[in-house]
């Protein structure tokens, strides 16, 4: 395992690339996670930023050890690297993220305190000196980087890519096996997207020619502005106010927390993932927020909203993570558990529940349904790429050609499978296995099967697959 191949996971081989290494996500840590109320929380802040010139030579050297051992990422993702570096280094100290965050923010609480020349002085004195050191190492690597994208470039490559699939499915399915789940369900999806589309009028070209098309539709798309972005999201509140009152159709217990949605913070809208869900803190100081990212707002045309709040919010992660956190039934560290492919997995179920509780209107049911298509490709191209030698290129275009997804939202999908290996396959993998369970309690139990008492095992918070269906065995073996 990962020890004998002295890695630090599996699944990111490489310590440093476009989507990991402190460099990336400390600054945004402590802007959005490290909270201030009062001087001891802005001087913990100054604190941590006097120790992250530490853990950026600490990641510089660990890269170079790597790299003498053949783990480095490739040669785009080091560019991107480089990129992404040179835009937190290129800023005067004073006016860097991490000096503006504590000044905004003391401001807002009135904590007195010479806060913008501490934090300019570290900035200037440690931290983009060690920016600089690694700068300076990714630079001389680049030039030594094996060919490839995927994890067959790497010695034990095969093995690598197994294990990463493993932790991330937490299922012993081999890559083979995934790559023709993935084909099969491409092929299904695409037929019940061929019916949709047609009855829409949308008759001409492949379905994903037509998805491109509808995509494009200037009916679809809110304006790049600040005002259409805030109208998208007032609608994204609106289709969350919409799905609560629905939600006592099929739960019992419902999540008290409340639910912000933001976007993206501009800075690092360019690396950062196209929505996430960030958790509410347990002693309730900071709400649950999820996050789209509003570069561009064509990326987000209306009829693909709706599954997307279904997934992020509820029933998805808003409503899972929430229960589980305000459990009564588990300890503390079971709250804060997580498997990617029990959660994502019933993020996707939410998208398909939303559809039994009636919420998609007309062509909004093609949006969650290329929802699923988009996870169903990655099963493809995650294999495909580190398996059957795909090029970024080639995993690209079969994004493009089978969801109608802009090429370069796909393209920064694919290449985030080529560094974070393994992760894209925990998507639809979990929704299998959140399908099937209530299907075989349906089987087993009859007329006396009961939905809200199924979705009950979400007290139980987050577990590796085989368990909640052994726990659901269990549960509705009791119900019988």
């Amino acid at each position: 395992g990962p020890s004998g191949w002295n890695i630090d996971s599996a699944q990111p081989p490489y310590t440093i690339s476009q989507q990991g290494g402190a460099y990336f996500s400390l600054p945004d840590f402590l802007n959005s996670a490290h909270t201030i109320e009062n001087a001891q929380d802005a001087e913990a802040y100054l604190s941590r930023l006097s120790q992250f010139p530490t853990v950026l030579d600490n990641d510089t050297e660990e890269q170079r050890v790597e790299a003498a051992r053949g783990f480095l990422a490739p040669g785009w993702s080091i560019d991107l690297t480089l990129g992404q570096m040179r835009k937190l280094r290129d800023v005067a100290p004073e006016k860097s993220t991490m000096v503006e965050s504590i000044v905004k923010r003391t401001k807002e609480k009135s904590v007195a305190g010479d806060w913008e020349r501490r934090a300019t002085d570290l900035i200037a004195k440690g931290v983009y000196p060690a920016l600089d050191r690694q700068i300076a190492l990714m630079e001389k690597l680049k030039p030594t980087t094996q060919d490839g994208d995927g994890a067959w470039r790497l010695k034990d490559g095969e093995a690598i890519y197994a294990e990463a699939l493993r932790q991330a499915t937490t299922t012993n399915f081999s890559p083979a096996e995934v790559h023709q789940m993935g084909l099969a369900q491409v092929a299904e999806i695409s037929a019940e997207l061929d019916t949709i589309l047609k009855g829409a009028g949308y008759t001409q070209g492949t379905v994903g020619e037509r998805l491109a098309a509808l995509n494009k539709e200037p009916s679809q798309l809110y304006p790049n502005t600040d005002p259409g972005r805030a109208e998208l999201i007032a609608s994204l509140n609106e289709d969350v106010k919409a799905m609560y009152a629905k939600l006592p159709q099929a739960f019992a217990t419902l999540p008290t927390q409340p639910l912000e949605i933001r976007r993206v913070p501009p800075e690092i809208q360019d690396g950062a993932s196209n929505g996430y869900y960030r958790r509410a803190a347990l002693d309730g100081s900071r709400p649950a927020i999820y996050f789209i990212n509003l570069k561009e707002t064509a990326d987000w045309p209306k009829y693909t909203l709706p599954s997307l709040t279904y997934h992020e919010g509820v029933p998805g992660h808003h409503l899972q993570i929430s229960i589980a956190q305000e459990s009564k039934d588990i300890p503390t560290l079971r709250k804060l558990g997580f498997f990617s492919a029990y959660s994502e997995g019933w993020a996707l179920y939410s998208e398909q529940l939303a559809e039994e509780l009636g919420a998609y209107k007309g062509i909004d049911k093609a949006g969650y349904l290329q929802s699923f298509l988009f996870r169903a490709a990655r099963l493809v191209i995650d294999t495909g790429l580190h398996t059957k030698r795909w090029s970024r290129e080639q995993g690209t275009d079969y994004m493009v050609q089978t969801t109608g997804f802009a090429r370069p939202r796909s393209q920064r999908e694919v290449e985030r499978y080529c560094t974070q290996i393994g992760q894209a396959c925990s998507y639809k993998v979990g929704h299998m296995a959140w399908t099937r369970a209530p299907e075989e309690a349906q089987k087993s139990l009859g007329a006396k099967f009961d939905l809200k008492r199924f979705h009950e095992v979400l007290l139980e918070g987050a577990m590796p697959l085989s368990t909640p269906e052994r726990r659901i065995r269990e549960r509705t073996g009791a119900a019988a």
